[in-house]
C-alpha cells in the first residue's frame, strides 16, 4: 500500500506543482491564452492564491511521508486538493473548457487520500 501511495502521490504533487507554478509565473493574459479562459472572472490574486494552494497541498502530500512526521496530513492535503478540484470543474465547464484534467486530478486526490488513511491508520 505504501508503494501505490507513494506512486500516486508522486504523480500527483508534479501535476500541482506544475499548474501551481504556472498559475505564480505567468500573467493573466498568458494564461488565457494558454486555454485557461476561467481566469477572465478571477482577478489575478485570486488566480495566485489558487496557485500558492496547489504548491502548498503538492508539498503537503510528498513531505509528511518523506520525513516520516505526521504522516497524516499527506491525505488531508489530498483531501483540500481534491476539494480544489471540485471547484475547478463547473469554473472549467462554464467557460466550455475541457474539465477532464481537473477530473482526473479529483480521481488521483481521491486515490491518494484513501490510501493515505489506509497507511496511517
Amino acid at each position: 500500500m505504501l508503494v501505490a501511495l507513494w506512486i500516486v502521490n508522486a504523480l500527483l504533487a508534479l501535476a500541482f506543482v506544475a499548474t501551481g507554478l504556472l498559475k505564480l509565473v505567468r500573467s493573466k493574459a498568458q494564461l488565457k491564452e494558454m486555454g485557461l479562459g476561467w481566469t477572465d472572472d478571477s482577478p489575478p490574486a485570486v488566480i495566485r492564491t489558487i496557485g500558492v494552494a496547489e504548491l502548498i497541498g503538492a508539498a503537503g502530500l510528498i513531505l509528511p511521508l518523506a520525513t516520516g512526521i505526521a504522516v497524516i496530513l499527506a491525505p488531508i492535503a489530498a483531501v483540500c486538493l481534491a476539494v480544489l478540484m471540485v471547484g475547478a470543474i463547473p469554473a472549467h465547464r462554464r467557460h466550455g473548457e475541457s474539465f477532464a484534467p481537473p477530473l482526473v486530478l479529483l480521481v488521483l486526490a481521491i486515490a491518494s487520500a484513501v490510501l493515505g488513511f489506509v497507511v496511517a491508520l
